[in-house]
């Protein structure tokens, strides 16, 4: 049945919504929201209510995929996520987070990519290894909030003994250490790892962190390591079935080397083949000119490849009731 909740479109969809199985899967959808929701209230996380309509400064790594605006004869884009506007408030607030509802022009159609997902992020003060635990900590909360769900835990095909294998702590291994692992792929460094990858890796370990990539594949403003400039402070969390369910980092704290990867980064280039400039990123410099030198970390959890890999889907459009990609629309 939730190949049939995957490949539904549209009408088709709606009249699903009648089923047990889909509304299985709606319940643990809420569940997940819920769980990990209390769990950063819990922590002290104060919300923020973050802008939906934005510069660049909403964009993640590839600007290709903003869904473009005309904002009164400005340009403007659909945003991807609220990192930025959370990194300027985590001095005053010392831990925030917010959910966004992140559009991506994907032009895939298949069981990993949707144009529109909710997101959670987090952004404190604060380095790596707290950041990892405030992860699986949060994964965790949200798995125990749908092991309440008996009935539709049983809907679905899942066991309460599955569940057990989201109890931190995670498997912790680097980028490098990861192409060793998967030396089977030829993978070299700098390669991305793909949706294939992760899965190998996720069967080995279960969920695990994979920390420290290139820098040259990662967002302009994660921080370099100390020891290995080629490296940066990142980590993505990688699920069972749904690969990498959130990405995070340290973020660069030092203006002058934050201007400096943003002009050597991959997004610059291809802001200014569209006219673009620093100026887009004004707001943001100037604040970390003025507040230098706070270290300060922060993630963003895809719900929808949480909810996949709790209830062992390996397609994501089983995992939300609107399905949302170049063929869907309501």
């Amino acid at each position: 049945m939730l190949e049939k909740l995957a490949l539904a479109e549209n009408k088709e969809r709606i009249k699903l919504f009648k089923t047990k199985e889909m509304q299985a899967v709606i319940k643990i959808e809420s569940a997940v929201l819920r769980g990990i929701r209390n769990y950063f209230e819990r922590e002290g996380f104060v919300e923020i209510v973050v802008p939906h309509i934005t510069k660049v400064t909403g964009a993640c790594e590839n600007l290709s995929t903003l869904f473009e605006l005309d904002y009164f004869g400005r340009r403007a884009y659909l945003s991807q996520t609220g990192q930025l506007f959370l990194e300027i408030l985590s001095p005053v607030f010392k831990k925030v987070w917010c959910t966004i509802h992140s559009f991506r022009a994907e032009p895939e159609v298949d069981d990993r990519h949707l144009t529109e997902f909710t997101l959670i992020e987090i952004e404190f003060l604060g380095n790596l290894n707290q950041l990892m635990e405030y992860e699986e900590e949060a994964i965790y909360s949200a798995v125990k909030e749908v092991s309440k769900l008996e009935e539709e835990l049983e809907i679905v095909g899942i066991s309460k003994e599955r569940l057990k294998m989201y109890r931190p702590p995670y498997k912790r291994i680097t980028y490098s250490e990861a192409i060793e692992i998967l030396k089977e792929f030829n993978l070299k460094f700098g390669d991305d790892l793909k949706s294939k990858h992760e899965r190998k890796l996720a069967e080995m370990f279960g969920p695990l962190f994979i920390t420290h990539y290139p820098k040259e594949i990662k967002f302009f403003n994660m921080r370099e390591n100390d020891e290995d400039p080629r490296i940066v402070n990142s980590v993505d969390l990688i699920l069972p079935l749904s690969g990498e369910a959130a990405g995070g980092a340290e973020r660069e704290f030092k203006y002058e080397k934050l201007i400096k990867r943003l002009r050597e980064s991959m997004m610059f280039k291809m802001l200014v083949e569209r006219g673009g400039s620093e100026r887009d990123f004004d707001w943001y410099l100037e604040f970390w000119r003025e507040h230098e030198g706070t270290l300060h970390s922060g993630c963003g959890i895809g719900v929808s490849r949480v909810v996949q890999s709790i209830i062992g889907s390996s397609d994501i459009r089983t995992a939300t009731p609107f399905v949302m990609n170049r063929n869907n629309l309501f």
